[in-house]
């Protein structure tokens, strides 16, 4: 995890702004936070179309979470939508399908965040043409995963109804 987001881990805020942490020691002198984020509802995607991790942890799994955790200390709303294709499509299978696309038998190390980040409120989608190229169909993936009809022309469409595109 990098410093930014270990920072935004431990946050203190009121109703719609937040401050990370380090900005309090500033007193210590430590790090001073020029440009304070003031957050605001929010519509975000995240493009999940590369392998970016730290150590065994995904790097934009992470990031969804810290989001999620930052946006409710704020009091705004935030609507969350992942996509997932290419090369990082294997997130989000389940069981057998995981198993044998990975060369593995431990099962999906990600179910349980995709899960849980579910809960809060992230909606997960795979892309059709992964899932084709792949070999893979619905049923081999985890519980409330939707496949749209392609990745990008989906990331294109969410952009055209107002949500910011992020690539972790």
């Amino acid at each position: 995890m990098d410093a930014c987001a270990m920072a935004c881990i431990h946050i203190s805020g009121a109703s719609s702004f937040f401050t990370p942490a380090v900005a309090q020691d500033h007193e210590k002198g430590g790090l001073r936070i020029d440009v304070p984020v003031n957050l605001r509802n929010s519509r975000v995607a995240f493009n999940m179309d590369h392998l970016a991790f730290n150590g065994d942890q995904s790097i934009g799994l992470t990031y969804m979470q810290l989001m999620l955790k930052n946006y409710q200390v704020s009091g705004a709303r935030l609507e969350l939508v992942a996509v997932f294709h290419g090369a990082v499509g294997y997130l989000l299978l389940d069981g057998a399908a995981y198993n044998k696309a990975r060369k593995t038998s431990r099962g999906n190390p990600f179910k349980e965040q995709i899960l849980d980040l579910q809960k809060q409120g992230v909606l997960f989608e795979g892309c059709g043409q992964t899932a084709r190229n792949n070999g893979w169909v619905n049923a081999d993936f985890i519980p409330g995963v939707l496949v749209n009809a392609g990745a990008n022309l989906r990331l294109v469409q969410l952009q055209q109804d107002g949500f910011i595109v992020i690539h972790p």
